[in-house]
């Protein structure tokens, strides 16, 4: 990690769960953080978790990354006021309960696409571009789920699934993007089982259900964020021992 000390990550998604722990490593590992969060309040009490030189390094801005002005209006400061983005860690992901063919949540439908899809595009084009113009070799990391990769058998989770297989194409793409464009610019997916985060509140989840910790998802971006040049790390899956699925 030491070739990313005092340069810029921004973390979408911030506010607690994956996109908390990340943060928290990042700055601790030297770097200057941005977390994004819609509850900004949140990310400014990470600091009190860090050490004080990485809690200096930690800083919130508030967007809601679905909303294109204000993922604009984050990139153009954070270009004004840190100099730009050299490694952005998509995690902002949300998932309404519902059962895909109910009528009447085209509303929950919506909010899911615009946030784990359309939210993560505009980040990773102002990402890149940052990157681009200041010839820097940056990372481009997207949080996604197993549920990319399979359908697990778990009642109503609506169009997440769908959303997560999107990431898996668009991690392709941006990778084939990136090559034809001569870029050494890498892109990696991360795709965790379940985690315990607060995307499952209000959930009955079977008693014996295997989870893993934020912390395990923040371990393995910090990895893959370490390897040399010539490594590309394109996807991740990561398991809790005994998940069913």
């Amino acid at each position: 990690m030491e070739r990313w000390n005092d340069r810029v990550a921004v973390v979408t998604g911030a506010s607690s769960g994956i996109g908390a722990a990340i943060a928290k490593d990042l700055a601790k590992a030297g770097m200057v953080t941005i977390g994004l969060a819609r509850r900004v309040e949140r990310v400014q009490n990470l600091r009190k978790d860090l050490p004080e030189d990485a809690a200096k390094r930690l800083h919130a801005v508030k967007c809601d990354v679905s909303i294109e002005a204000e993922v604009d209006a984050v990139f153009k400061s954070i270009e004004e006021n840190f100099g730009g983005c050299d490694v952005l860690v998509n995690n902002a992901g949300i998932m309404r309960p519902a059962n895909l063919l109910d009528v009447g949540n085209t509303s929950d439908i919506k909010a899911v696409l615009e946030t784990n899809v359309t939210g993560l595009v505009l980040c990773s084009q102002r990402a890149y571009q940052s990157m681009v113009k200041r010839s820097v070799d940056g990372h481009i990391v997207h949080i996604s789920s197993i549920a990319g990769h399979i359908l697990p058998s778990f009642p109503k989770i609506n169009i997440y699934p769908a959303t997560k297989h999107a990431v898996r194409a668009i991690t392709e793409t941006m990778r084939q993007e990136m090559r034809d464009a001569g870029k050494k610019i890498k892109v990696t997916s991360v795709s965790p089982g379940a985690v315990l985060t607060e995307i499952f509140e209000g959930w009955d989840l079977p008693a014996d259900m295997q989870m893993l910790q934020p912390e395990d998802i923040s371990q393995a971006v910090l990895y893959t964020l370490s390897t040399p040049p010539r490594v590309q790390v394109h996807e991740i899956i990561i398991k809790p021992v005994g998940e069913i699925y």
